[in-house]
């Protein structure tokens, strides 16, 4: 682990109920425990060499201009209905249902290919904060099982995870949109139901596949639905407040929930530390999730 001072980027408002809860995990063990993260923005940078990371979504270039720009202009129009103040949430999430299929529907039209995803990586603006790797490794190595969620596309993230990280986690699941390709490697469909900002839940979860599927065998168990479902302690890490609904599915006994307040600190910084247990500041590294996830699964001793 590196050497990063921390304590200058965490924000922990309610310490004694963080302990409480560390503890409380700790003396269930770990076969009840389980990670839910969002993808962009929380295990991705949010800035890299000081200009804005790329997304999942973002990245994508379908080698046809006119529909990459049909997309923008799409962009352009629903995402600053998805963050205002003003319109109802039963509304917005109308709003955001047709953004999703709009853009699904581009993509189609406009003869992505897998190709495509494969260059529109290889040319990004992407990378994983630092730690996210030892983060996986350690979470591997314990059992524990991963859900990734994300509004975007899971086949582009599981080609991130391929070009960024150059191997596979067996307790990996990605619970995203999924695209169906015919044997010309040319999108036709997206498989199961539509994940949007506002909606990505563990209702999703039968939507999720085994990262491996995609990147290669691996020898071993893998963690199926059934035993998520019973893993009731949950470390939950996202960077918006919304993405603490992702765990709105499991009637979990015990959740550690850290948020990466990455912009607009002022601003936010209030209702972030009144909705998550702890708050890391200015993009900061993964190192403290490390941390955290080690405590959490070493054995309490009486």
């Amino acid at each position: 682990m590196e050497d990063y001072n921390l304590s200058k980027f965490t924000v922990i408002s309610d310490p004694q109920s963080l302990n409480d809860k560390i503890s409380a995990i700790r003396n269930a063990g770990l076969s009840k425990l389980q990670v839910i993260a969002d993808f962009d923005a929380t295990l991705t940078r949010y800035r890299i060499n000081g200009q804005r990371g790329q997304s999942s979504h973002g990245l994508l270039q379908q080698g046809n201009p006119e529909y990459d720009a049909k997309r923008r202009a799409l962009y352009e129009y629903y995402h600053p209905l998805e963050f205002s103040p003003t319109i109802p949430l039963e509304e917005k999430t109308k709003l955001m249902e047709e953004w999703w299929g709009k853009t699904h529907g581009l993509l189609i039209e406009g003869g992505l290919t897998y190709d495509a995803i494969n260059n529109s990586v290889a040319n990004s603006n992407i990378a994983f904060r630092d730690g996210v790797v030892e983060l996986f490794e350690f979470l591997e190595e314990k059992d524990v099982p991963v859900l990734i969620f994300s509004a975007g596309l899971a086949d582009i993230i599981e080609e991130v995870l391929r070009q960024k990280i150059h191997r596979s986690f067996k307790n990996i699941k990605i619970v995203s949109n999924r695209m169906v390709f015919d044997d010309c490697g040319r999108l036709v469909s997206f498989k199961g139901k539509l994940i949007h900002s506002l909606n990505k839940n563990e209702h999703a979860l039968d939507m999720a596949a085994p990262l491996h599927d995609q990147l290669g065998n691996i020898d071993g168990p893998v963690s199926d639905n059934a035993s998520v479902k019973q893993r009731t302690n949950v470390l939950l890490l996202g960077d918006h407040i919304g993405d603490l609904g992702m765990s709105d599915g499991l009637n979990y006994e015990n959740r550690i929930s850290v948020g990466f307040l990455n912009d607009n600190i002022e601003k936010n910084l209030e209702n972030y530390c009144n909705a998550f247990d702890i708050v890391y500041l200015n993009d900061t590294p993964m190192w403290g999730v490390v941390k955290l996830a080690t405590q959490l699964c070493s054995m309490e001793v009486d």
